[in-house]
């Protein structure tokens, strides 16, 4: 397993490499303390399992760093990991189309946790995120996520959940189609499924949802 942390502060990198090893025996670390050091560690490990990424990082600050990973590894699942955890943050780092968001107030066991549950393909949200967007009642003490559930507990053929795959990495219907080889009229059926599988209102809500109830996500592959 191949982890990349790209973050400006060195304590928190050095943290990361004592914490990280409880996800896999042979698990090989990369860091960066920017975004352009980052991307280049990425660029000579294409095989990379996972990026975590600071938001505020020297030359590449706010999900202007999101973006452009996203834009030059869209296939590295990134999880976000900052010291803002405010809703609107947590909103427009999914948006962009990141697999996790993780703050850095959180536990190691809560981190560990979290990103067991982003290799598996589930999205990872703190719950007071979810709690400010559904209206789930007032936040309960931060809980580890639970094994994933599949689509097809929810109910969702194998094409919606590849459909709701690439929702979560923040892809447009466009390019939904252009992926799976589908009409765009057809994705647009999938989706009205996959928001009232999950009791949505929008894509964003959708992705907290999967998150919510710990949906695993596998990768788009030729489903007829």
């Amino acid at each position: 397993m191949k982890i990349l942390i790209v973050d400006d502060h060195p304590l928190i990198r050095e943290a990361l490499r004592h914490v990280l090893p409880g996800l896999a025996a042979d698990i090989r670390l990369y860091d960066a303390p920017d975004c352009e050091g980052g991307l280049r560690l990425a660029d000579e490990h294409p095989d990379l399992d996972l990026a975590l990424l600071d938001l505020t990082l020297p030359g590449c600050r706010g999900m202007s760093a999101l973006q452009t990973f996203r834009g030059a590894h869209p296939a590295l699942p990134i999880v976000v990991l900052s010291g803002f955890d405010d809703s609107d943050t947590v909103l427009a780092a999914l948006d962009e189309g990141a697999m996790g968001f993780i703050p850095k107030s959180s536990t190691n066991e809560v981190l560990l946790g979290a990103l067991r549950l982003v290799l598996s393909g589930g999205v990872y949200v703190p719950r007071q995120a979810i709690v400010g967007e559904l209206g789930l009642g007032a936040p309960r003490q931060e809980e580890t996520p639970r094994r994933p559930q599949t689509a097809s507990d929810i109910g969702l053929t194998e094409r919606q959940a590849e459909v709701l795959t690439l929702m979560v990495q923040g892809k447009p219907n466009k390019e939904i189609c252009r992926e799976l080889n589908l009409a765009e009229g057809t994705v647009k059926v999938h989706i009205t499924a996959i928001l009232k599988a999950l009791g949505a209102s929008n894509r964003t809500q959708a992705v907290l949802a999967a998150s919510r109830i710990g949906l695993k996500l596998g990768t788009p592959g030729s489903t007829p």
